[in-house]
């Protein structure tokens, strides 16, 4: 069993996907560590990045070679100033120079030294090979995989090995919905209350407000930018940001001149009743309209599903409690990434291995969940939210337009969220005894569906809106 924190499930990071970005830049940093650890890297000659699977079929359109890239520059996708990327590969591109880790100038050539291979690698679907040439001529071979949410493994017994140690550090060892509620019972406390307990045995309470805190800003400053940027989205779909014009229709007199004062001007604009569904759709759109853009968003629990969660947050900041705090982020946010865990544990959270439910139908859990604690439910209810929500996404695929992460993906973020906010409502409204599906069977069934599906509905872009639309129609 693995130990999840809730910083595994929500991560700061660059779009547009975990799985096919965050992940590989993740593995290049990893690969550059293990070859400084063996004493080679500065034996290094030459290297060359193999993508298979996933990571190949949709790789152009998720900016995985931009992502590797990156990654084996040593820029920190939590910090690297977004705005620049673009002039940076250009460079390599025209340089035919790369500065691996910042201090070993090597010759690369970005179209040749990058391979897209087609075939599929037996441990999973997103594959990333490097191998270093070293001056001796030897070839020294490193594989990972990118299993979602921007985890990187080698290979299972490996991963297991990783996390054995760490998970028996958490006092309350969780892996189905079903412990979470033993544990609750046991303590007599909230979902919120056994994670917090969890997480204060890997660090302290300052610095797991702090980071929440970063988090929360990072999720802000996101939907601020996407409600403030107009223009066509890249990629060559020539989708344009709606974001910005939802705004514009829907914000008040009230003035501002950052996020938080954003956040206080839309609490006090009068907010009629249909147009609740406005801005929870403005606000996801807001955030997979950065990312799609290469914007710097947080995965929760995936860049392509990270504008459910701080939709809904944001609704119950902006419409069920103008007196919400730091407090309430932080129970949010904490039951959001237990949920998430689960899933992960139980199923899959990669679009890769398990379609759109995976990633999406997940992401509309993890809020619903976190939304019922807020509105005052008891831990069943919690998790039965996250059960309805997840049972309304099971079988959705992932069939992105041209490989890209704009169509069907932001539109599906808005749905997600209103799915979960619905949810909520209706376990609230609910007594958790007459729940005839629990948290545990739904995602058994999800995984079950996942491993079901045909590979061309795993984010390979080889069937449903991916074949049945023509590029030249968008």
């Amino acid at each position: 069993m693995e130990c999840i924190s809730v910083f595994d499930m929500l991560k700061i990071g660059v779009g547009p996907s975990s799985s096919h970005t965050l992940g590989p830049w993740r593995a290049a940093e990893r690969w550059i560590a293990e070859l400084k650890e063996q004493q080679l890297f500065s034996k290094v000659n030459k290297i060359q990045v193999d993508l298979y699977g996933s990571l190949s079929l949709t790789g152009k359109g998720h900016a995985t070679d931009i992502a590797v890239v990156m990654g084996l520059l040593g820029a920190d996708p939590e910090t690297v100033p977004t705005e620049g990327i673009d002039s940076i590969i250009e460079n390599i591109k025209a340089s035919r120079k790369l500065d691996f880790d910042g201090s070993l100038k090597l010759g690369f050539e970005f179209e040749k030294d990058i391979v897209f291979k087609k075939e599929f690698l037996p441990f999973h679907s997103n594959g990333i090979r490097f191998t270093a040439i070293l001056k001796s001529g030897d070839a020294h071979t490193e594989t990972y995989y990118s299993i979602g949410g921007g985890f990187v493994v080698k290979e299972e017994l490996e991963h297991a090995r990783e996390n054995k140690a760490t998970f028996k550090t958490f006092p309350f060892p969780i892996k189905t919905g079903e412990e979470l509620l033993f544990y609750c019972d046991q303590q007599n406390s909230s979902i919120s209350e056994v994670v917090l307990k969890n997480e204060q045995s890997l660090r302290s309470d300052a610095l797991i407000d702090s980071e929440l805190k970063r988090i929360w800003n990072t999720m802000l400053e996101c939907m601020y930018t996407g409600c403030h940027t107009q223009g066509i989205l890249p990629g060559g779909l020539n989708v344009k940001r709606r974001a910005f014009n939802m705004h514009e229709k829907l914000k008040g007199s009230h003035p501002y001149s950052n996020p938080q004062e954003w956040l206080e001007s839309i609490r006090e604009t009068e907010v009629k009743f249909r147009q609740i569904i406005k801005w929870v759709s403005c606000f996801a759109l807001s955030v997979n309209e950065v990312n799609a853009s290469l914007g710097r968003v947080v995965t929760a629990p995936t860049n392509g599903s990270a504008g459910v969660i701080p939709a809904v947050l944001m609704y119950y900041l902006v419409i069920e409690n103008h007196d919400g705090n730091f407090e309430d982020i932080k129970k949010f946010l904490l039951v959001a990434g237990e949920i998430g865990s689960i899933f992960k544990k139980g199923a899959t959270i990669s679009a890769a291995m398990g379609g759109c439910q995976a990633e999406i139908g997940v992401s509309s859990a993890m809020a619903a969940g976190a939304l019922t604690e807020l509105m005052g439910g008891t831990p069943e209810q919690v998790l039965m939210a996250a059960e309805i929500a997840m049972e309304h996404h099971l079988g959705l695929t992932c069939d992105p337009i041209g490989g890209l992460v704009q169509v069907p993906c932001i539109e599906r973020n808005a749905m997600g969220a209103i799915k979960a906010i619905n949810a909520a409502e209706l376990a609230m409204d609910t007594d958790p005894k007459e729940a005839k599906v629990p948290l545990d069977k739904v995602v058994n069934t999800m995984w079950e569906t996942a491993k079901d599906m045909n590979s061309k509905y795993k984010e390979t872009s080889e069937g449903g809106l991916a074949v049945g639309v023509f590029l030249s129609d968008c």
